[in-house]
């Protein structure tokens, strides 16, 4: 992997010298894509002590983060998935090496996706650059215009294509448009649900749309440039992401009487929004308003009967969180705080949902849930806390990363266990 990239750095630093470097809209690098296989969830267990039971056998293998008051915290493998990932962690110094004088010598802009695999991770969360940014699909393009701002000559997007879509967008808009964006790799980097939103169904479904009065299409940002531009032709259509697409539907409604939202193309989601809306929709008024001023119960009511959702939509690791893997949770971490990403199945959405109302648990983004575990991990630690902490991780394998290197550093022990 350290050789893929270092050499995709390489052949940016030869381009790079020419003088006619073709623009990445058109032309991309890239390393390979991110393949999860069968993995389905991950369970994430915590505490301030440097107790860990073996004996708790636990359906899920585990990846044990031992934590002292100063210094890294190391890392302990139970089970050859978890294994892979302390491997990974750990990259050699030689690779790190190999990529940092590949990536000076290119002055490329590195920005990927939490999603992206454990072993490009690892690397990228080691190596000694300054311009490298891991994150959510929305963030990367701000993250792509602060290296062009700091100087980088060219961005490198590890991500499916329509994250490089938005990057080469942001850039563009920003001023940046003679600054070459690469993919990494020669092959179509593809999405699932993106490519749903481009099926003759979901056009079919816009045109729907078209013909009612005061509609607005709320397309998800995990969708092609094409699917945004097409969309917009037909029916007039706004971007969120799974991060603020709560407050988008709550601004159009109270903006526009008599609003229909058609929510696409992710089908999980929209149904999770409706199931979301309803649990807001019985909350006191002065709760709701305090989500947002314009909304009381009786407004929240009437938008869940105007509120349209394709049915049709899905990413496909997401769906895997199905009613085994709730089944595994309930039976066997009946303590654990509980994340999920908005695009899991219902059943999954609801378990977390139910734990959210109760203060264990959030449900949201990528960044939403790195932030709460974060958050959660802090607060253990600052009151010393000894007591066990579970996390169910409701969402990719590659969020793994992210998670331990953000926790590493603190006094505590973090056994992330992976649904498989």
């Amino acid at each position: 992997m350290a050789s893929h990239l270092a050499r995709s750095a390489q052949a940016t630093a030869l381009r790079s010298a020419g003088a006619a470097l073709a623009p990445a809209r058109r032309r991309v690098l890239r390393p390979a894509a991110s393949t999860v296989g069968p993995t389905v969830g991950r369970a994430m267990s915590m505490r301030a002590d440097d107790k860990f039971s073996r004996t708790d056998a636990k359906p899920f293998p585990s990846l044990t983060v031992s934590g002292t008051a100063s210094g890294t915290a190391p890392l302990e493998a139970n089970g050859v998935f978890a294994e892979s990932q302390v491997a990974y962690l750990d990259p050699h110094e030689d690779d790190l090496e190999e990529l940092k004088v590949a990536l000076e010598a290119a002055n490329l802009g590195v920005v990927a996706h939490f999603y992206m695999d454990p072993e490009l991770q690892g690397l990228l969360a080691a190596v000694d650059w300054e311009h490298i940014v891991v994150a959510d699909s929305l963030v990367m393009g701000d993250a792509a215009v602060r290296q062009a701002e700091a100087g980088a000559s060219a961005i490198a997007v590890l991500g499916v294509d329509f994250m490089t879509e938005s990057v080469r967008a942001i850039m563009d808009a920003r001023g940046f448009e003679h600054i070459p964006v690469y993919r990494v790799a020669p092959q179509e980097i593809g999405c699932s649900l993106a490519s749903s939103a481009e099926a003759l169904q979901y056009q079919a479904w816009l045109q729907t749309a078209a013909k009612k009065d005061n509609s607005l299409h709320v397309v998800y940002i995990n969708t092609s440039l094409l699917t945004k531009a097409q969309a917009q032709a037909t029916v007039p259509t706004i971007t969120c992401t799974s991060g603020n697409v709560v407050q988008t539907i709550l601004q159009a409604f109270s903006q526009i009487p008599e609003l229909t939202v058609f929510y696409g193309p992710d089908t999980y989601m929209g149904e999770n929004l409706r199931v979301l809306f309803k649990t807001v929709s019985e909350m006191p008024d002065e709760e709701i308003k305090a989500l947002h001023p314009d909304h009381d119960q009786a407004s929240v009511r009437s938008l869940l009967e105007r509120l349209e959702v394709f049915q049709q939509g899905m990413c496909v690791v997401h769906h895997m969180f199905g009613d085994s893997v709730v089944e595994e949770v309930e039976t066997h971490y009946p303590d654990a705080l509980i994340s999920a990403h908005l695009e899991v199945p219902g059943g999954m959405f609801e378990l977390a949902n139910k734990a959210a109302v109760e203060g264990r648990g959030v449900v949201g983004s990528t960044a939403n849930i790195l932030n709460f575990i974060i958050t959660r991990t802090k607060e253990a630690v600052a009151v010393g806390k000894e007591d066990k902490l579970q996390f169910v991780l409701g969402t990719e394998a590659g969020m793994v990363t992210p998670i331990v290197k953000s926790v590493q550093v603190r006094p505590l022990i973090i056994s992330i266990e992976h649904v498989r």
